[in-house]
């Protein structure tokens, strides 16, 4: 098999192919609309604090029903349950574009939308992630999916920010919320589409309280999974914040508009799009701790940099590299762990992988929000990439310790031969 081939080896997979290409279509939409949604309030407030305020809005109710929604996807079936969060997604960016297209959208309206997709996003993710073990049947191609689906969906953040660019430019913002609404329907499709095996689905005899407190006490106490959602937590609170000062980016500091926002928007999907396809040669899960830490130390340097450079092009390179980093780090935070991950816990453990980026993403914006308005966004983003190197530091004083935990876990898997 060359390797080319073995980069895409999950797509051999029907199903897998139905949900990458519906998938495809709609997660472009998505990136539209977050693109349109960050440049309506900063069009709407000129506020660095309101733009961390929306990006709360969101990711906190995601944060808040985590453990929950963990518990809960694991009662239903996924199909099922990704056709209804679709359609509700489908549904909030219809009601966007409405509002905005009447030229009757308030600040408030959109933090109550921005809000439901939080809600929405709780039960999709997780539901999402553990839906790739049904729909790749190979589990020795389980870790290529992930790496084709941030491939994807990073190929999306690549083309979606540049087209709304252009669209808000022309035709505003209300166009890209219609886009996206109309682009959930090519992912319903797929889900329609695919054979899936049922799963058992097992009725535990315990409350949803203990299975969550079960839930915890797994991904508190083993130490590998432990420490890399402590660190992939602390990347999502500090790292991630640039993109909401992205706005103030563009025209302040850059003196550009919406086409300079989304042209910062694809180079950092440029980014993270070589990031996922590197991650889709590899042929093994075995070395991906090494990567985390470099990733974490590569979006440190770039975010300082970054918050240096009032050049364009400089600034280009640089916000590449942050979207390399950041996505190397999300991408090889989920692969080792849905590697370790025992399958009676996988659900659980994936929606706090959800609960590390939307538990942590909503303060780190409202910080970074807050701060920006005090310092400036360049110093902002300075500060988070220098705490950015701290984690990263840390997380290799720990790195012999949890790779002396996985080492005999991937032996008896076959990942690597026994001593």
């Amino acid at each position: 098999m060359s390797s080319f081939s073995h980069a895409w080896r999950a797509l051999r997979h029907r199903n897998f192919q139905l949900f990458f290409f519906g998938q495809s279509i709609s997660v472009i939409g998505t990136w539209m609309t977050r693109l349109a949604t960050t440049w309506l309030v900063y069009h709407l407030t000129h506020s660095a604090l309101l733009l961390g305020v929306v990006t709360f809005s969101g990711q906190i109710v995601s944060f808040l029903l985590g453990p929950f929604a963990g518990v809960w996807v694991e009662r239903f079936e996924r199909r099922q349950l990704l056709i209804w969060t679709q359609a509700a997604a489908g549904i909030q960016s219809f009601a966007l574009a409405a509002l905005t297209l009447a030229h009757i959208i308030t600040l408030p309206e959109i933090i109550a939308l921005t809000a439901l997709q939080g809600v929405i996003n709780a039960f999709d993710m997780p539901g999402r992630q553990s839906f790739l073990v049904q729909m790749v049947e190979d589990r020795n191609d389980l870790s290529n999916a992930i790496a084709i689906n941030s491939s994807m969906a990073n190929g999306a953040r690549l083309i979606g920010p540049a087209i709304a660019g252009v669209i808000v430019a022309v035709y505003g913002e209300g166009t890209c919320f219609l886009i996206d609404g109309l682009s959930y329907f090519a992912v319903i499709a797929s889900l329609l589409l695919m054979h899936i095996k049922p799963l058992n689905l097992s009725r535990s005899k315990a409350t949803m309280w203990e299975q969550m407190r079960e839930g915890w006490d797994y991904v508190s106490t083993f130490r590998p999974i432990r420490t890399i959602l402590l660190l992939f937590a602390l990347i999502s609170l500090l790292g991630y914040s640039w993109s909401v000062l992205l706005p103030l980016f563009a025209a302040q500091v850059l003196h550009g508009g919406a086409a300079t926002l989304g042209w910062l928007m694809g180079a950092s999907g440029v980014g993270a799009l070589t990031s996922a396809l590197s991650l889709a040669f590899r042929k093994t899960v075995v070395g991906l701790t090494r990567m985390l830490q470099v990733a974490s130390a590569m979006l440190g340097v770039a975010l300082i940099l970054f918050g240096l450079s009032h050049t364009f092009w400089l600034s280009m390179v640089l916000i590449a590299l942050v979207g390399f980093g950041m996505l190397q780090a999300a991408s090889v935070s989920n692969t080792v762990i849905q590697s370790l991950v025992p399958e009676d816990k996988r659900v659980r453990a994936m929606s706090y992988y959800t609960m590390a980026f939307f538990g942590a993403s909503p303060f780190g914006s409202l910080f970074a929000g807050a701060l920006a308005d005090r310092i400036g966004a360049p110093h902002t983003v300075m500060i988070t990439g220098a705490l950015c190197l701290a984690a990263s530091l840390w997380f290799t004083f720990e790195l012999p310790k949890i790779r002396a935990i996985i080492r005999p876990i991937y032996q008896q898997m076959g990942l690597i031969p026994a001593t």
